[in-house]
């Protein structure tokens, strides 16, 4: 090529793209005691594809417990921190959940596992009359507020239906249907809590809430149908961001 013709390349317009700003909540490292990695990833890979922005939060303060992964039991005098835990997830890069602020970001997602039952609430041990972490209220209300869509996924919709009242969402199905379905029972405790919980693979409340949620592994099925089901997930969300 000749420097004139180069030249004239560069001069051209750039093609404007617009970029979500996405962030994922993070609640540890590790299925039993925190954040579901293979969930986690998979949003990020989804997200990737998708061309958004993505920043990772995570509460700053110990776990419920430590669970040994090998032997799915707790762990004796050990304690970890969730934030701590939570970046190596996040490669390090990584925001305590004081600092977010909605006006930032286009979209949020969360993430299954037990962390988000023992560190980003109380589900775990209280059931239907749990706590939701305060930072975690704060960001579901503040971005239902805002008229910012919301992804959840496997254990995670529990946060809404404590939450924010009324809210439809899925865990996947109601039933156990010879242990493909572990842990449908979480179904009556979302009804209990007066959410409405759907029996679909992924649930779309598109006019009132803008939520969007996938049952990831409530369901014991092979490992790319949960990778597809979080993408069915986060590619709604990206569609309800351009809205």
């Amino acid at each position: 090529y000749s420097c004139v013709s180069a030249t004239a390349f560069c001069t051209e317009p750039a093609m404007v793209i617009d970029v979500f700003n996405f962030l994922q909540v993070l609640s540890g490292c590790g299925v039993y005691d925190g954040t579901e990695i293979h969930e986690a990833s998979a949003i990020l890979v989804h997200l990737s594809r998708g061309d958004a922005d993505v920043k990772m939060y995570a509460p700053n303060e110990n776990q419920m417990h430590v669970i040994d992964h090998c032997k799915g039991q707790p762990t004796e005098k050990e304690s970890r921190n969730v934030l701590s835990e939570s970046a190596r997830i996040a490669r390090g890069n990584i925001t305590d959940m004081v600092e977010l602020k909605v006006q930032d970001h286009d979209a949020v997602i969360f993430p299954g596992g037990f962390g988000a039952a023992k560190n980003l609430s109380t589900f775990a041990v209280d059931g239907k009359d749990c706590k939701v972490h305060s930072e975690v209220q704060r960001v579901l209300k503040d971005f239902h507020k805002a008229g910012k869509p919301i992804g959840l996924c496997c254990i995670s919709p529990v946060l809404a239906a404590k939450v924010l009242p009324g809210v439809e969402v899925t865990i996947g199905h109601e039933d156990d249907e010879g242990g493909k379905w572990p842990y449908s029972g979480t179904a009556q405790a979302i009804k209990s809590l007066g959410a409405k919980h759907c029996v679909k693979e992924v649930h779309i409340s598109f006019l009132k809430n803008k939520i969007v949620t996938s049952p990831a592994f409530m369901c014991e099925t092979k490992l790319h149908h949960i990778f597809d089901g979080i993408g069915a997930m986060v590619q709604n969300v990206l569609k309800l961001t351009e809205k």
